[in-house]
């Protein structure tokens, strides 16, 4: 980023020090980062307070702060270092949000779903790379706080931004949406996640639609169209994608294999390619093709794109495991819905005789938890041929398996710990086994581990 602190200064109630002459490249609300000529932004929370930090956000390299008002200010800190007195920091960092995505001018691109938001974000920003400079969220700051430092942090000759809004109550996708103003929004799909605070999926759905609030209105929305809970959303400027005949982007003759899909769009002449695991990735990758049409990309260079994809971790990511086997991390996150996506995406590989799913526990589920994980033994059958779940709430869905009486392996476990030896004997080269739970449980840590033996192996 490239501010004038003079710029900054029209959101202040007041300013300390001087505010001239000092340009803003960089904005951080860590006092133990370096960045130099950055913007500090000192956020209080329940128990802790940035404002106490300053001295150190100064020695990192900061060269003014916000500053909200009636915070003490501390004695030792040089009266010519520049305060941006403002009624609230986080506010504030929202407007400075505003203030630069109107000096800069990017295409905005909101992205929202219960699930294959990160997902899709990479997939669109791997199609629009290939023709304009483009900025898109990193890691998880898809929140208030998150999304205006990812608007701060693009280069000021950003083309598009892709924006990743995340949520868990009502009223946060409108701020977020009426922060950023998009272009194009996108909502991936209705899932459970949240569903504690939300009450239903009919809630979820109506706050995933708050994406509207913010959208300009020459914009377009881009939805799931093969959602019931989306399907009333009819307007001329709404996109449906989706298998089903009625969406406005229908997805045909789809082949696929552990290294990827082939699949069409209907009414076009491309085939394009996705070297990815999962039919509903497949969906993910319509909404990067729909924007891509959109910014008039060539369909040759939305297929480069695709082809040159580069994931955000822990997202059906391939590992070789011990003994030739293949190891499919999708253990960042789960939901009942995205759970038993996984599940299909490993039952659709074709070159293996022994295919293994290793769940956990969710959460965030609310009073109906046990029955949603108890759901997902719906969608556990052959050829899967062995489950292996972890935790007292992961117990839930090896019960319901035993109780389905299903020609299945079962093996419950209370800690993940415990797994490993049961993993390990099902290992050949005829195996796949499948890692997916919330991200309190870190399922990671089992493939770490395995990886760790495998060098070991070949010393």
């Amino acid at each position: 980023m490239r501010m004038e602190l003079k710029e900054c200064a029209a959101i202040a109630i007041s300013t300390r020090g001087t505010v001239d002459q000092h340009v803003i490249q960089g904005i951080t609300k860590d006092s133990r980062e370096s960045l130099p000529n950055a913007l500090y932004v000192p956020i209080k929370g329940d128990r802790f307070d940035g404002h106490r930090f300053v001295l150190q956000a100064m020695e990192n390299g900061a060269i003014a702060s916000l500053w909200a008002e009636g915070t003490p200010i501390p004695s030792d800190l040089p009266a010519d270092f520049p305060l941006i007195i403002v009624r609230d920091t986080i506010e504030a960092l929202q407007q400075l949000a505003k203030l630069y995505l109107n000096k800069v001018k990017p295409v905005v691109i909101g992205v929202t779903g219960s699930n294959g938001k990160t997902s899709t974000k990479d997939m669109i920003e791997a199609v629009v790379a290939t023709t304009f400079k483009t900025h898109k969220t990193q890691g998880n700051y898809n929140n208030h706080i998150g999304l205006p430092l990812t608007i701060l942090s693009m280069d000021e000759g950003t083309e598009v931004i892709i924006l990743e809004m995340g949520m868990n109550h009502f009223g946060e996708i409108s701020l977020l949406s009426k922060l950023a103003q998009p272009d194009l929004a996108i909502i991936t799909n209705i899932g459970e996640s949240h569903i504690e605070f939300l009450g239903s999926r009919e809630g979820i759905a109506q706050a995933k639609l708050e994406i509207k609030d913010g959208l300009k209105e020459s914009g377009l929305l881009i939805l799931d169209g093969d959602e019931p809970l989306l399907q009333h959303v009819k307007a001329t400027n709404v996109l449906s994608c989706g298998y089903g005949e009625e969406n406005t982007m229908t997805i045909v003759d789809q082949q696929g294999d552990e290294n990827g899909f082939s699949f069409g769009i209907e009414g076009e002449g491309t085939t394009y390619y996705l070297p990815m695991l999962g039919t509903h990735n497949v969906k993910n990758a319509t909404y990067a093709i729909a924007v891509g049409h959109y910014l008039n990309i060539e369909d040759s260079a939305i297929n480069e794109g695709l082809k040159h994809l580069k994931m955000t971790g822990m997202r059906l990511e391939k590992y070789e495991g011990l003994h030739g086997s293949l190891l499919i991390n999708d253990a960042y996150n789960a939901s009942p819905t995205s759970m038993k996506a996984a599940i299909s995406a490993i039952k659709e590989l074709k070159n293996y005789e022994r295919k293994v799913v290793v769940l956990g526990d969710m959460y965030e589920l609310g009073p109906d938890e046990e029955a949603m994980h108890r759901s997902v033994a719906q969608s556990i059958s052959e050829p899967i041929t062995d489950v292996i779940v972890i935790g007292e709430k992961g117990r839930w869905i090896g019960e319901e398996v035993k109780k389905l009486q299903k020609p299945i392996n079962v093996s419950l476990f209370s800690v993940k710990e415990d797994a490993k030896d049961a993993i390990l004997a099902s290992l050949s080269d005829q195996t796949v086994v499948l890692f997916k739970a919330s991200r309190g449980l870190a399922l990671e840590t089992i493939i770490t581990g395995f990886k760790k033996d495998i060098q070991e192996a070949g010393k």
